[in-house]
Order: C-alpha cells, then sequence, then structure tokens
C-alpha cells in the first residue's frame, strides 16, 4: 500500500528517486535471500547479485503504474495489480526463474483466498492482494485530494468474489473414494556431512533407521502399514549407475582401455543390490533421492535422480530433474572452462533430465498404464522444481497427454544446505501453492526439514520439524477436481505482462518525446 502514494503524485520528490526505490528493493531482498551466504563462500556473490537484479521490480513496478496513470489515465486501483502481477511472471521465467516470496505467498494460510490459484495461478492470488493494497492507498489524501472512501467498494467486490469462489471450491469431500498411505523420511544431515565420503555409511545407517522405525510393529500399529516410504534428494548415498552397451572411456581411466566397461557393469550390479536389499529389508516399495551416473557412448552424465523400487527390489523406474538451477547445479560455460566449477560447491554439473515421469503404485507395485482404481500415480520433482509453477504444470500436462496423468505431485528435496533458516518456509509455502493450482495433493520428504504433507486444499495437514529428524505418515485422498490452472496456464498474468509491455512502450516514446523537444 505504501507505493500507492507515489504511484499517484504528480511528480515524485528527491533528486534520484527512481534510485532510492531500487535502494529499497536491494535493501528488501538482501534481507529475505540471506541464506544465500549459507551455502558456500562463492554464493555471497550470487547473494549480491540476485539482490541486484529483484531490486529492479520494485522501480520498474512504480514507473510503469505511473505511467498506466498519468500517461494513460488508467485508475492506480487497476494498475497496480495488473503491473505488480505482470513483473511477477516476468520474475518467475527470467535467469531460471524466481517466485520465492511473491505477494501472494503472504496469504498461504488464508484457504479460502488462496483457492483463486486454480484460475490463474498464485499470480492471480497476488493480483488480488495488490488490488486490495492499491484501494486503501486511493483512499488515503494526495497532492491535495481529500480522503476517498468509495475503494472500499471495489476492494470488497473483489475481495468477497474470490473469497466466494474459494468456499464454493472447498465446500464438500473430494469424490474420489482413492486414498494411499506414505510415510515421509525426514532426517537432519547438513551439507558438510553429506559431501564427506568417510560419513556415507553414516549418512545411510541413518535413514536407514529411520526407515525402520516408519514400518515397526509400533509404527504399524499406530498408523498402518505404509504403501509407500520417500527419501529426500541425494540422500541414498549409494549412486544408481547406468551405461551404453559401448561406454566412452574416459581419459583419467587408469586401466586398459578393454577392462572399463565390465567395471562399469560390475560397479552398477553392486550398486543396484544394494538398493534392492533396503527395499527387501523393509518390504515396502520405496522412492528414493539418488545420484545417478551414466557412462554413454558419447562421455559421463551426472543426473539428480528420484526412483522407484518395488518392495522386491526391484528398480522400476527414473526420474532424472529437468529444471536446473543457474550456479546451483550447473555453471555456464563449465565445458569450456571447467575451472570454473571449482569456483562453487558443485563439483561438476548436472545434467538435466528429458521427460516427465509418473511412478504408479497398484496392488503389484508395477508401473501401469491402466485406469485400475486401484493405482496411485506419483509426479515426482525434485528440490527447486516445485518453486516454479509453470514447471509443474508443464511435466504434469506432458504426462497427461501420454495417458499417465498423476494423483499425487511429490517432492524431494535437501533443504540442508540453508541450515534452518527461512528458506525452508519459503520452501514449503511455494508448495501449498502448487497443491492448489494444480489440485492435487502435495508429499515433500525434505532432509533437515520441512518434509510436510499438503492436500488439494492448500492445507497443511502434518509438517516436519526445523532441523531435526522425523518420520511424517501421510493418509492422502485422491482427489479428482479439475484445475482451469492446469488447462490455460498463465493466461491471466500473461495478460498482465502484455500490458507490462504496452506501458513500457508508451513511458519510452514520452521520455523520447521529451528529449527531442
Amino acid at each position: 500500500m505504501a507505493w500507492i502514494p507515489l504511484i499517484r503524485r504528480q511528480q515524485l520528490s528527491g533528486h534520484r528517486p527512481y534510485r532510492a526505490i531500487w535502494v529499497v528493493g536491494f535493501v528488501f531482498w538482501m534481507a529475505t535471500s540471506y541464506w544465500l551466504l549459507l551455502l558456500h563462500w562463492a554464493t555471497s556473490f550470487a547473494w549480491v547479485a540476485l539482490s541486484v537484479y529483484l531490486a529492479c521490480y520494485l522501480p520498474l513496478f512504480v514507473g510503469l503504474s505511473r505511467v498506466a496513470v498519468h500517461r494513460l489515465g488508467i485508475s492506480a486501483i487497476v494498475a497496480a495489480p495488473v503491473v505488480w502481477t505482470g513483473l511477477e511472471l516476468a520474475r518467475g521465467h527470467l535467469f531460471t526463474g524466481f517466485t520465492l516470496a511473491s505477494l501472494g505467498h503472504t496469504q498461504y494460510r488464508w484457504i479460502e483466498l488462496i483457492q483463486w490459484s486454480d484460475l490463474a495461478g498464485a499470480y492471480g492470488v497476488s493480483f488480488v492482494v495488490m488490488w486490495g493494497a492499491a484501494c486503501l492507498g486511493r483512499m488515503l489524501p494526495c497532492d491535495g485530494r481529500r480522503q476517498a472512501f468509495w475503494p472500499i467498494l471495489p476492494a470488497a467486490v473483489v475481495i468477497v468474489a474470490a473469497l466466494a469462489y474459494g468456499h464454493l471450491r472447498t465446500s464438500g469431500p473430494p469424490p474420489d473414494s482413492r486414498s494411499v498411505r506414505v510415510a515421509l523420511i525426514q532426517g537432519s544431515i547438513d551439507v558438510e556431512v553429506k559431501s564427506d565420503p568417510k560419513m556415507q555409511q553414516v549418512i545411510q545407517q541413518h535413514y536407514t533407521d529411520l526407515s525402520l522405525e516408519a514400518v515397526s510393529p509400533e509404527a504399524v500399529a499406530r498408523h498402518g502399514k505404509p504403501d509407500l516410504l520417500v527419501w529426500p534428494e541425494t540422500m541414498f548415498r549409494i549412486p544408481l549407475i547406468t551405461y551404453a552397451e559401448d561406454p566412452l572411456v574416459p581419459d583419467d581411466w587408469p586401466d586398459a582401455e578393454h577392462q572399463f566397461a565390465p567395471k562399469v557393469r560390475e560397479a552398477a550390479d553392486g550398486n543396484r543390490r544394494s538398493i534392492g536389499g533396503l527395499a527387501r529389508q523393509l518390504k515396502v516399495p520405496l522412492v528414493l533421492g539418488v545420484d545417478r551416473l551414466h557412462y554413454g557412448s558419447d562421455g559421463f552424465s551426472h543426473f539428480n535422480s528420484a526412483i522407484f523400487v518395488d518392495g522386491d527390489g526391484r528398480i522400476l523406474d527414473c526420474y532424472d530433474k529437468m529444471h536446473l538451477v543457474i550456479f546451483g547445479e550447473y555453471v555456464p560455460f563449465a565445458d569450456w572452462f571447467p575451472w570454473l566449477e571449482d569456483l562453487t560447491p558443485l563439483g561438476v554439473s548436472a545434467s538435466a533430465g528429458e521427460e516427465a515421469v509418473a511412478f504408479a503404485l497398484d496392488d503389484q507395485c508395477r508401473p501401469t498404464t491402466d485406469d485400475r482404481t486401484a493405482a496411485v500415480r506419483f509426479s515426482p520433482d525434485i528440490c527447486y522444481e516445485t518453486v516454479l509453477p509453470h514447471v509443474i504444470r508443464r511435466q504434469i500436462n506432458m504426462l497427461r497427454d501420454a495417458g499417465r496423468e498423476p494423483d499425487v505431485l511429490l517432492n524431494l528435496t535437501n533443504d540442508g544446505w540453508y541450515r534452518g533458516s527461512t528458506a525452508l518456509d519459503l520452501h514449503l509455502i511455494c508448495g501449498v501453492f502448487r497443491a492448489v493450482e494444480c489440485r492435487k495433493p502435495l508429499l515433500i520428504a525434505a532432509n533437515t526439514g520441512f518434509s510436510a504433507w499438503i492436500d488439494a486444499d492448500g492445507r497443511i495437514r502434518t509438517q516436519g520439524p526445523r532441523r531435526d529428524t522425523a518420520v511424517l505418515v501421510a493418509n492422502v485422498q485422491i482427489d479428482s477436481r479439475h484445475s482451469w490452472y492446469l488447462k490455460y496456464g498463465d493466461w491471466a498474468a500473461g495478460t498482465c505482462l502484455a500490458a507490462c509491455g504496452v506501458l513500457a512502450l508508451c513511458g519510452w516514446r514520452n521520455r523520447r518525446r521529451r528529449a527531442e523537444g
């Protein structure tokens, strides 16, 4: 609301007002994204660079809104939410996308209000919040004009309409009778420990002990036996090794070339036996976060993956993370300048997966493409992917087009990088909106927290502790409601972004005319 008077004023005070607005935005983003400092010494540069970039959106918001108000005669009540929403969409796509701390996220506990997300996404909720703020800001006296009370009416109309829609969408039980019981295993392993080769067995045992607790007689008597057990991202420390028939021998291979392929096959078989042994020990199907090392005919690739293992220890399917974060999972130009990777905590850049996957849990716990009501399909995604609405929407629609639409969203993440900071809260809130947008329950298995079960209305039904261990059992009810957002996507926010483009062109033309005059 504080920015609306600046939009309404005929003239902004100060020598360089937009620079001052940018500084305010810079301070805000430095405080909001401080957790980037916790990852690695090199990410302090990313912290500053990200804050410099994100701070640009605030003066853009004020400037474009002023063009709408003072050049085109559009009310600030309309201009502010349109511009804000369009810029949030741009922020969600540029430079791999960043939607953490969006305006609509502030309302994640107001369940009725956030139901608007299945129409226009989380961006639509930001529109409603900014609409209310703009109406309140329009009531304030400005440039000699008296205080006005009429903006209460448009504010009430939009907010009441959003709440009425939310009440309609959340009333009554979902019509699908299927349910599934999932145990989410939350260990607490800091990244320094995870990266220490001497600690790999300790980590493995840490998570195995928690898994045995989930299937213990006491836990089964209390919650029932889980249908599926999920570990977080990369916390199964034995990698899955895959290979082509004739893998390319790396330059640093110390032995004879003809020995390379047999050694790869031997290592791959041994690691698969370890994966299968855990499933047979627990006697429960598993989804495990692993590193997948692929020795292809054109060279080596490293994937951040989730694998689906049945109770007999067979690996049934594998999902490779599709949306990688720049500098977080890959370094640009590292193929040309390998030394760049030494400046980051990565070690080696990951490769991106190419397709979405649905893990189908049925009576036989085998992937299936039929329509038996016993089958429940899980769509896995990894870490940052739940932050970006268009990434999750694209994956679900890819599976729907293939006849394998998922019933449950499943996020595997390792937030041990952030040492219990507010990054955990920001990540969890994004999950709330993904569940509502897609009308699908979302399960999160997170190292150090927050693991969570979020239902299709965005309610956090259960949540793990911050930087501690937990075994969360989720009795998930399948929801068969349809989502307009899944079908039509960011149509509303896209319209707002197009309007921002028009306003930018109008502002540029006006500035050019003044310069020529």
